[in-house]
């Protein structure tokens, strides 16, 4: 019996201890996708991603339409008789490399995007990060949850931080 007992304690204070612990911790949550959206710098980086992915797309073009000159060149001067073997074999070799290259490029475009991307945007994560644990500590919040992402259930709108946020990144 006194073993129950000293169990049943344990567990009472346990319980107390974590309600108590509970009560002092302030939960915050924010919206960091629409405080990017109004982010200048976030739109100044989207702005120039989709710059870097047009010179990437005329570049491509540019490398193709070469190919489709030299194989159009090619067909004339064969059909016109002007080709020997070993000019057309020259020119093959040509075509093949200017296909391979084409491919290559076109392979890496995929990555080259993507480490753009991160170039510009990382250091805007950062700042809104920053920015965001800023507010938590100086308004004693335990923890901000992002709502943007879908993972808080219920949320009071007076413990939203998103304006203090963007108070703090200045928008």
């Amino acid at each position: 019996m006194k073993n129950v007992l000293s169990i049943l304690g344990i567990f009472l204070f346990s319980i107390v201890s974590m309600t108590a612990a509970n009560a002092q911790s302030k939960l915050g949550h924010v919206n960091s996708a629409s405080i990017l959206t109004k982010y200048p710098d976030m739109q100044r980086a989207q702005a120039n991603l989709q710059a870097y992915q047009k010179q990437l797309k005329n570049k491509m073009d540019g490398m193709v339409k070469s190919y489709q000159a030299t194989y159009q060149d090619a067909v004339q001067k064969q059909q016109a008789g002007q080709l020997s073997p070993a000019q057309g074999e020259e020119i093959g070799k040509k075509l093949q490399q200017e296909e391979q290259a084409i491919a290559k490029f076109e392979a890496s475009i995929g990555q080259k995007l993507e480490a753009k991307r991160t170039e510009l945007i990382q250091p805007i994560f950062d700042k809104v990060n920053a920015a965001i644990k800023q507010v938590a500590l100086e308004k004693g919040y335990s923890y901000v949850f992002d709502t943007s992402v879908g993972t808080l259930l219920y949320a009071k709108d007076s413990d939203d931080v998103s304006a203090l946020v963007k108070a703090k990144l200045g928008l």
